[in-house]
């Protein structure tokens, strides 16, 4: 997973996606997504009391037949990446395993992000057809991981997970990556947990079973502002990390999103945005059995929903919708990736932006 990866901007100047960035960049439509991150299902096996998604869990789901037509309306949509993620978790619908083939036969590209807990039943697939697999963890030892992430029941699955990432970074043939969002809550009798102190602990196990990266990532509250945390936490964290730094190699890196880096910078928790209209929504949108929407932070609001997958094919949907129902000035204040993507889309429609590189290596813009 090479820093060039990590660089939105730089994917926009890719060749195959080159029209369609020029698109977007002229503020008017464009004829398909580039990428579409797909939740199959609401339905997770877990019970995270952090999860961003939890008041949209367990409400819905795809067919099997539906979601396989999906995966043939997206190939015909010339999309070239999808991304299975979801609010719920995209391992645990029985139709994924289907998905991941048509896609991959079909030459998408596909990622997956997944609680890990079902990777087992569905290995062969993830083996042979994802691009990339990203396990949110966030944890070190199987105390913290029953947490922060316990199942219903309140048990952790810890080690289940480890076993199941360790038996994927056997088989794979794309990147795997083990996710760290730094956490903690104060309980209602007073105490604070958290698990910033795992951080090193569970960079070196990421190491130990065969992961290509590890990634630490700050947490987000309900509204997708970044939750701030104190300077002892921060410089712990910075600490652990300097130390896991001895594990680097060309095999396995360790990464920093982009919500570190503002919390490291104070940013706060806005991001201020002097645009209207969201370019980079003309380049990728959010497919969910509650409906299509402008993008993945928007997931279960009506006011950014432009049509219903359920009932109808994806080609109508995105010609007959307005991607520019959403304000980004108003509607986004909170921290965007693809933040950057806009303003570099900005750049190109005014004639400054870069020549187009001469070969694709990441569809994932």
């Amino acid at each position: 997973m090479s820093a060039d990866r990590l660089d939105l901007v730089s994917k926009l100047y890719q060749p195959s996606g080159w029209p369609r960035v020029l698109e977007a960049a002229s503020g008017g439509p464009s004829r398909a997504p580039l990428v579409v991150d797909l939740d199959p299902t609401t339905f997770c096996d877990l019970a995270c009391p952090e999860c961003i998604s939890g008041k949209l869990l367990n409400q819905g789901r795809f067919t099997p037949e539906r979601l396989a037509a999906l995966a043939e309306e997206l190939i015909a949509l010339s999309v070239r990446a999808v991304v299975l993620i979801g609010g719920g978790e995209p391992l645990a619908h029985r139709g994924t395993r289907g998905v991941l083939r048509i896609l991959g036969e079909a030459g998408l590209a596909v990622g997956v992000v997944t609680n890990g807990t079902m990777i087992r039943q569905n290995l062969e697939e993830l083996a042979r057809y994802a691009s990339w697999v990203r396990v949110s963890v966030d944890a070190g030892t199987r105390e913290t991981f029953g947490l922060f992430r316990p199942d219903r029941k309140g048990r952790s699955v810890f080690d289940k997970v480890i076993e199941n990432m360790r038996l994927l970074a056997e088989a794979k043939r794309g990147v795997l990556g083990y996710s760290f969002l730094v956490m903690s809550r104060q309980e209602p009798d007073g105490r604070t947990v958290t698990n910033h102190h795992e951080v090193l602990r569970a960079a070196e196990l990421a190491h130990d079973i065969g992961c290509d990266y590890f990634e630490t990532k700050a947490m987000f509250d309900d509204d997708h502002h970044i939750v701030q945390v104190p300077q002892e936490v921060l410089a712990s964290v910075d600490r652990q990390l300097a130390e896991a730094a001895r594990l680097e190699s060309e095999t396995f890196q360790l990464v920093n999103s982009s919500t570190l880096t503002s919390l490291r910078g104070h940013a706060g928790p806005v991001q201020p945005k002097a645009y209207h209209r969201c370019q980079v929504a003309e380049l990728r949108t959010l497919v969910t059995p509650s409906g299509v929407y402008v993008c993945a932070y928007h997931r279960g609001n009506p006011l950014a929903k432009i049509g219903d997958a359920v009932t109808d094919d994806l080609a109508t949907i995105w010609q007959d919708s307005d991607r520019g129902m959403i304000d980004p000035s108003w509607d986004c204040r909170f921290h965007c990736a693809r933040h950057r993507s806009n303003l570099e889309l900005d750049r190109i429609a005014r004639g400054e932006g870069r020549p187009p590189l001469a070969a694709d290596y990441d569809p994932f813009i």
